[in-house]
């Protein structure tokens, strides 16, 4: 039986039930610019009586006792892989994943439930001492309504992950997917917890456009916000939330940088490179936006890295066996090609790529890059990877550092000790040693700094803790104290 019934989905919203809003948006598949479905369309109106409903249920959910919660998450993690191959289906063709990634995103969604179910028994508070006769203590309670929006590159993974670990902790959510992936980033959590036995009206997803994602900011039963996407947003979102006096965790754009070393072995390195730049059409907040390679093995890495990047088949990924699918959709595709255009006129050297047809950009290397090159100094989202050359440590470590991002990085040497003494010098996030930068777990601290967020509110017990509850100082002593007046 299918999980994802369409009869019930069609022009709705999820409010604990599918409800009508008398507006709704077309579900396409990027490939073919095929129909799939239309999902409900939800205004500032509707997050705000959802918002209040959340409040309301979320009471309920929090007191329940813990085994309960965590035995709802362990079931959702069940029921990601027992419908592995109905919502692949919906990663494919909605949001334009190859298969390996659609299976990747389901695999994390079904830890990020496993992870989640163990945080209702986490010790959530400690013992303190104190001055007067009294029991003193630390209590980590739920904030009550979390807003979560996601966007369209890892639907699934981007919105579950923070999704599972507040529902875990005795919040209620709402969701807001980005339009574009409303039913595997949005209507496909929505059937999953409802299958697991979630209360109504716990959580809630209501695709809409940036107005439901401003009403959704300043609703004032919405507590925390959980906010993945571009820095330009984040800082909207941010600044809204903070006229709001409440909490928002940002995990924004990337620019990450691959480090290659003159001691590197580049019949291990180049596959590595290309998957950081290339997968999923490079529209991941942690592509390899940047090749900084010793000058030393320079010529011979943009050669290979060209050959590679003709040699990887592009198409439509629900029928064809290829390594890049389509761009989400025109206005992106357009964005990519715009600046690889000016950088060929800002002096890069096109040496693959920087072709396309309908929405499949082909992968693009752009030699003799740096920061004047608009593609190298600017986030891309798109297959496209400008290389530069650099002649000491000192300057990897310079160019690296030189970018308003700090997500994540990439450092091939065999010398492991020389490249975390490299990594320690430059600010990101995340670092990888003999590994490019696209790396994602669900129990592992993610987020960046400087303009990529606001640090690490993803992964593991106490990131978690720390972005989906409030601390709460709290005494007991068995007698009224006395005071002098």
């Amino acid at each position: 039986m299918a999980l994802l019934d369409e009869a019930q989905w069609q022009g709705k919203v999820f409010t604990g039930g599918w409800e009508s809003t008398g507006a709704d948006g077309l579900v396409t598949e990027p490939a073919t610019g095929a129909e799939l479905g239309r999902y409900g369309l939800a205004d500032p109106a509707a997050i705000a009586r959802s918002a209040e409903r959340a409040a309301q249920a979320q009471r309920d959910w929090a007191a329940r006792p813990f085994q309960e919660r965590a035995a709802v998450l362990r079931r959702a993690g069940r029921l990601w892989e027992e419908h592995a191959d109905e919502l692949r289906g919906w990663l494919v063709r909605e949001a334009g994943s190859v298969p390996g990634k659609a299976d990747f995103e389901l695999h994390v969604a079904a830890q990020e439930c496993y992870e989640a179910a163990t945080l209702p028994s986490r010790p959530l508070g400690e013992l303190l001492p104190s001055e007067a006769p009294r029991t003193s203590m630390v209590r980590r309670v739920p904030a009550g309504v979390v807003g979560v929006i996601a966007p369209f590159n890892a639907p699934l993974i981007l919105s579950i992950r923070s999704v599972a670990p507040a529902l875990a902790l005795g919040n209620a959510v709402v969701l807001k997917p980005d339009p574009r992936t409303a039913v595997c980033g949005g209507f496909a959590l929505a059937a999953v917890f409802a299958e697991a036995g979630l209360p109504e009206g716990v959580l809630h997803v209501l695709p809409g456009a940036a107005a439901a994602g401003a009403a959704l900011v300043e609703d004032p039963h919405v507590r925390v916000i959980s906010f993945t996407g571009s820095t330009a947003a984040g800082r909207a979102v941010g600044e809204l939330a903070g006229r709001h006096l409440k909490r928002a965790h940002l995990e924004l754009g990337g620019n990450s940088a691959l480090l290659v070393l003159a001691d590197a072995d580049l019949d291990h390195c180049i596959s590595a490179a290309a998957w950081g730049s290339f997968f999923h059409q490079g529209q991941i907040c942690m592509t390899t936006g940047r090749h900084l390679v010793h000058e030393s093995l320079y010529d011979e890495y943009v050669a290979r890295l060209a050959e590679k990047a003709d040699s990887l088949p592009v198409g439509n990924p629900a029928t064809e066996p290829v390594a890049l699918g389509p761009i989400i959709d025109g206005g992106q595709r357009d964005k990519i090609h715009r600046l690889v255009e000016s950088s060929v006129d800002s002096g890069a050297r096109l040496a693959a790529g920087g072709t396309y047809e309908d929405l499949f950009y082909r992968p693009t290397v752009l030699a003799d890059a740096g920061p004047e090159v608009p593609a190298y100094a600017q986030e891309v989202f798109g297959p496209v990877a400008p290389v530069a050359r650099f002649g000491s440590d000192d300057e990897a470590v310079a160019l690296a550092s030189a970018s308003e991002y700090g997500l994540s990085l990439g450092i091939v040497t065999p010398d492991v000790s020389k490249g975390l003494s490299l990594a320690d010098r430059i600010p990101t996030g995340i670092a990888h040693i003999n590994d490019q930068t696209v790396n994602d777990e669900a129990h592992a601290p993610f987020g960046g700094v400087l303009a990529s967020g606001t640090g690490s509110r993803f992964g593991g017990a106490a990131a978690n803790i720390e972005a989906f509850t409030e601390t709460r100082w709290v005494t007991l002593r068995g007698d009224v104290a006395g005071y002098p007046f």
